[in-house]
């Protein structure tokens, strides 16, 4: 007797569960760079004193830009489209954010602590994806999670090797009393 639900068979089911998962997860990482990218470009309109930050913010938005079209692509090819409410879900939550930062004095580097941990986030998001593009045998998402894998890596390694820097350049900026914030 041959299992069934709904009258697919245990394998259709699964296959079709992962790939439902898939969907959804590919939905999320979209909305996660729509709202990485309200993030980041709120927070590189706001830089007027750290230089070094600016540029590699500005670099990392082109990337998570790039990202979202990847993304969208796939979603596209396996027929799932993104999602519009995750999307405006994510900028909402990342506008307010951006605003929680006019309140602070130390804004660049609240900012750069978040930026930190939201590439994490994203880091963690990439290596799921890579694992369930992997099961559900989609070779094309795979190699597009691993690309942008490496680029949320490389930022964060940046903003590892330089929250001392941005620290020390604001608390001499602060010392100094001259506009330190941003």
């Amino acid at each position: 007797m041959r299992w069934s639900v709904r009258g697919r068979t245990a394998k259709e089911y699964l296959m079709s569960t992962t790939k439902d998962n898939l969907v959804a997860w590919l939905r999320d990482a979209h909305a996660m760079e729509e709202q990485a990218e309200t993030m980041l470009k709120a927070q590189y309109e706001r830089i007027e004193n750290y230089p070094d930050l600016k540029a590699r913010i500005g670099e990392h938005l082109e990337e998570t830009r790039q990202q979202a079209k990847s993304l969208e692509s796939c979603l596209n090819r396996i027929g799932g489209g993104s999602s519009t409410i995750k999307d405006m879900a994510g900028k909402v939550t990342a506008f307010g954010q951006s605003l929680g930062g006019l309140f602070v004095s130390d804004e660049i580097v609240k900012g750069s602590l978040a930026s930190y941990t939201f590439e994490h986030f994203e880091i963690a998001s990439y290596r799921i994806l890579i694992a369930a593009a992997e099961f559900a045998g989609d070779q094309q998402t795979r190699a597009v999670c691993e690309g942008i894998l490496k680029e949320e890596i490389a930022m964060a390694k940046w903003l590892e090797d330089n929250l001392p820097v941005v620290t020390e350049a604001y608390l001499k900026r602060a010392e100094a009393e001259v506009t330190a914030k941003r």
